[in-house]
């Protein structure tokens, strides 16, 4: 007799049940068309890891951009874990997938376009919003001890 609860299943079993079950949620790693920039992120496959190191912190940055009723925003919130990709913040704004906004550093008034890729449930704290840098920025951030799989900055251009 086969069961089917979670502990029975096999490993890759359990990943699919996973999947199948959080369809409605983004796929934060697969190929993806960026029509607007005429990019497309690569296809990373889940079960060998992530693009970048995800690091939880606490970083405080404005976003900026317009909400599901149309309506701009502009909000101070504070990140969850954070990558060389993009961050999962808490926002309190009625958001849809696949929005832009922008997120600014305080500190360095970098700013960085974003692109909505998760929405979670909503907390007492705000909804988690995972958003994706649409190039990959791991400076952004100011951390100092950047994981060694974050891309290295640009080199600097020198004048000839």
């Amino acid at each position: 007799m086969e069961t089917n609860t979670p502990c029975a299943q096999s490993p890759a079993t359990r990943a699919h049940v996973a999947r199948r079950e959080h369809a409605h949620d983004s796929f934060i790693d697969g190929k993806m068309e960026v029509p607007q920039h005429g990019l497309t992120m690569p296809e990373i496959d889940v079960g060998k890891g992530r693009r970048s190191t995800r690091v939880f912190m606490r970083v405080r940055v404005v976003a900026a951009g317009k909400n599901s009723d149309k309506r701009r925003f502009r909000e101070t919130c504070e990140t969850i874990v954070i990558n060389a990709h993009g961050g999962l913040l808490y926002l309190n704004q009625p958001l849809a997938m696949d929005a832009m906004i922008v997120l600014t550093n305080p500190f360095t008034q970098e700013e960085q376009e974003c692109r909505i890729v998760f929405l979670g449930d909503a907390t007492d704290k705000g909804q988690r919003v995972g958003l994706e840098f649409l190039t990959p920025a791991p400076h952004f951030w100011g951390v100092d001890f950047v994981p060694a799989d974050w891309p290295a900055p640009p080199a600097p251009v020198r004048p000839n």
